[in-house]
């Protein structure tokens, strides 16, 4: 399979030419143009997105435009839905947008009618979830659950940890949820610490029911929830009791039947789902259980809702005016010709404090790769850091290195028209408060202030130069009304189809991670010499010796 590589497009050379004779200046770009923010303003399902802010005129949208013609998108997009093997290092399709589409629609790949296989096991979960709210699943003890604990790693954890947290004002009142993933024995001891083990439900999430950390997570919460119910006297100290309350307070998500049941999980209770789903495009599949659990299946169905619009507008939308496209293309443009290294995600909304932590392993592990899909080396950068907080808890801590540092760091800046919580101090509507303060740094970042600003303040000479904002930081503001479950899902939808576009402008492949296995097989290979396996020790590198002797030498 031969992949084209962008640098040799016309497009591209067009793009080299343009950013040759480009001398970022916003101020005049808004001034000689008074319709720019109209121009470069997109709707994109409920989400209101302004490019204006970034670095580009109408000639500039057309190379980037072209240069994802050229590179096939539309081709491989509809590849993409249609379930084409596209993940050719694991000879896979990637089907996540098949976990969103509404019953009845019909999509037949290898011989299975791929969306009446996913609604039968979204049925089932919602069924689940409302045994669950409703109080009818109980414990060994035959007291509802009022806690469930998510045990997961990667995507299994970051995406429904994620919107757990940016739904929380649509979670059942008398549902909790807790989120394991470190295999640091802290993580769970610290998560179920405070739990009533005749009230707490484990969801444990592992496709192949092998993943490390999380069975190991697993195997420590049962041997928690075996202790302690015999402790507090709710279960006899025998093997049927303990299988007796693995059954009740443990369910999976995994197609791996036989070791579920070998775990003691009742198979009917597993959750299961497909190949063709990666781990970090997985939230709207069975992983998403807990956020079904705690939201009830009407506002999961919602969420749902809200991919698959966006996912309908980056299908049917042209690219000049798609904003996944566009978005995507703006972030090779800052890649590739402006060297930016990172990617800020600034989020106005405390319910997403979890959402640049979500976005990096969408983004990173996706699109961190050096070779082609036909597995020649890459010509260009590809892939950024991204990285942020929420509001202006990010204010008081790193914007001061996008204002006035050395680096180009792009920043989308996401705000809500509406909140959970309106509120006033005095007079003061704290929510417009704290729009101001989202509105004035995109502002402040796109126009900054200037030498004859600064001193038209009075400020002394000697200062002059601390006290100037270069500006011309590029940003993109996302508005929508209110953070709904539709809009969280839309907000997914679009970073899943910025990076897909950005792996096709690389010619890369965004679907494997391969540059995540190698520190696990070592790991292995390390784990008896810590254990005094002085032979193991011994065929470790110098340095790795010594750090595992330091620890020897410590360990109490």
């Amino acid at each position: 399979m031969t992949i084209t590589d962008a640098t040799a497009t016309a497009a591209w050379a067009t793009l080299n030419e343009l950013y040759a004779g480009y001398h970022p200046d916003l101020r005049a770009a808004f001034d000689d143009d008074t319709e720019r923010a109209r121009t470069f303003s997109f709707a994109c399902a409920d989400l209101h997105v302004d490019l204006s802010k970034n670095l580009l005129d109408a000639q500039i949208k057309d190379a980037l435009v072209a240069v994802a013609e050229q590179m096939g998108l539309a081709e491989r997009r509809e590849a993409m839905f249609r379930g084409d093997r596209i993940n050719v290092t694991e000879n896979r399709s990637v089907l996540h947008t098949a976990l969103r589409r509404p019953a009845g629609d019909e999509l037949v790949v290898d011989d299975v009618e791929v969306v009446a296989e996913v609604h039968a096991v979204l049925e089932k979960i919602y069924a689940f979830a409302d045994k669950v709210r409703d109080g009818e699943w109980v414990g060994v003890t035959g007291r509802p659950i009022e806690t469930v604990v998510n045990i997961g790693i990667g995507g299994s954890d970051l995406g429904p940890v994620m919107v757990y947290e940016a739904l929380k004002p649509y979670v059942l009142e008398s549902i909790s949820c807790r989120f394991v993933s470190n295999i640091d024995p802290t993580d769970l001891a610290e998560k179920v610490a405070d739990l009533d083990p005749e009230t707490t439900l484990f969801i444990v999430a592992s496709k192949t029911f092998t993943t490390l950390e999380t069975l190991t997570n697993a195997r420590m919460a049962r041997a928690w929830l075996w202790n302690a119910l015999v402790e507090q006297g709710a279960i006899e100290d025998t093997d049927e009791a303990r299988t007796g309350a693995v059954a009740k307070h443990f369910v999976a998500v995994s197609t791996a039947l036989d070791k579920v049941a070998a775990f003691g999980i009742d198979p009917a209770n597993a959750f299961g789902f497909w190949d063709w789903v990666g781990g970090r495009y997985s939230v709207d599949s069975a992983v998403g259980t807990a956020v079904a659990v705690a939201i009830g299946k009407e506002n999961f169905a919602d969420f749902l809702s809200g991919f698959h619009a966006v996912d309908r507008h980056f299908v049917e939308t042209p690219f000049a005016d798609n904003v996944p496209v566009l978005m995507g293309m703006l972030n090779v443009w800052y890649v590739d010709f402006f060297h930016a290294k990172s990617h800020a995600v600034l989020p106005y909304a405390q319910y997403l404090h979890r959402f640049a932590a979500y976005l990096q392993q969408l983004t990173m592990e996706s699109n961190g790769k050096r070779v082609r899909t036909d597995g020649s080396p890459v010509s260009v950068d590809t892939g950024e850091v991204f990285w942020g907080e929420p509001g202006t808890n990010g204010q008081h801590a790193f914007y001061q290195l996008i204002h006035q540092g050395t680096q180009v760091i792009p920043c989308d800046f996401i705000a809500l028209a509406n909140t959970a919580h309106p509120v006033k101090d005095g007079d003061q509507d704290v929510h417009e408060l704290f729009l101001a303060n989202f509105f004035a740094q995109t502002k402040a970042l796109a126009f900054g202030k200037t030498e004859e600003e600064v001193r038209a303040e009075g400020t002394p000479e000697a200062i002059v130069s601390a006290r100037v904002f270069p500006g011309n930081r590029p940003t993109t503001s996302i508005m929508a009304p209110a953070l709904t479950p539709s809009v969280v899902g839309q907000l997914i939808a679009l970073y899943e189809h910025i990076t897909f576009v950005q792996g096709i402008a690389w010619g890369i492949d965004s679907f494997d991670q391969w540059g995540v296995e190698l520190g696990k097989q070592l790991a292995m290979q390390i784990a008896p010499a810590i254990s005094k396996d002085d032979e193991a020790l011994a065929a470790q590198d110098p340095s790795t010796r010594a750090l595992i002797e330091y620890y020897r030498s410590q360990r109490r």
